[in-house]
């Protein structure tokens, strides 16, 4: 094992045994040695380096290294826990965690937030409400005016900023959260169970449907 393990460590950076990734994520120790073999294809698509690189990421994602998407921007940002640009095989593991269907709800909503705060303030700000708005319209190839698009934005945040101090902080977050649970649907992969060699295209926002515009714009 100890010859296993000192060869893994020299494939991947930032390389972890797998007991000790399995005892502090959901994954189970099987899981993680199917995250190593995804993590090795990730790692080497364009820059055989055994590191994740935001080009890689998209690549992964979209199949296209130059597609610009804001949410997978700032997935990798948050991937990226040591701030380097990259992300190494256990900052991979710990983060891709947060996305398995065993993860406490609560790390859920607190990611899900970190994605939305844009400018990293510890709030979310009326007008990063609407880039998330534009984002996931563009994302649904859904077309509405512009008028639509602020009375969504401003029904949604008058209903979530309850302090009414302009601005959205995570117990303002948690409280919307959970009326509306299917803000972080996404934030939950089932076949993280049974992880395979492809890559999971996490950054999918919510759908959009007539219901949920009505919810946003009528708060029905």
């Amino acid at each position: 094992m100890g010859c296993a393990s000192s060869k893994r460590s020299k494939q991947l950076h930032g390389y972890e045994d797998p007991s000790v990734l399995a005892a502090e994520t959901p994954f189970t120790v099987s899981e993680v040695e199917s995250l190593e073999e995804l993590y090795k294809k990730l790692s080497n698509s364009i820059i055989a380096d055994g590191l994740i690189h935001k080009e890689e990421f998209h690549l992964a994602l979209f199949k296209n290294r130059n597609q610009r998407n804001l949410f997978a921007d700032r997935v990798f940002d948050l991937f990226d826990l040591k701030h380097n640009g990259v992300i190494d095989f256990g900052e991979f593991v710990r983060s891709l965690g947060i996305f398995h269907p065993n993860a406490p709800v609560a790390d859920k909503i607190a990611f899900a937030f970190k994605l939305y705060d844009l400018r990293q303030t510890g709030f979310i700000e009326r007008e990063e409400l609407k880039e998330m708005v534009l984002a996931l319209l563009h994302e649904s190839e859904l077309v509405l005016s512009e008028d639509i698009v602020e009375m969504i934005v401003d029904k949604t945040f008058s209903e979530a900023d309850t302090k009414g101090d302009g601005k959205i902080d995570l117990e303002e977050w948690k409280a919307f959260v959970s009326k509306y649970p299917s803000l972080i649907k996404n934030m939950t992969l089932p076949y993280l169970k049974d992880i395979s060699i492809a890559f999971p295209s996490f950054v999918v926002l919510p759908e959009i449907d007539d219901s949920d515009v009505s919810v946003s714009v009528n708060g029905d």
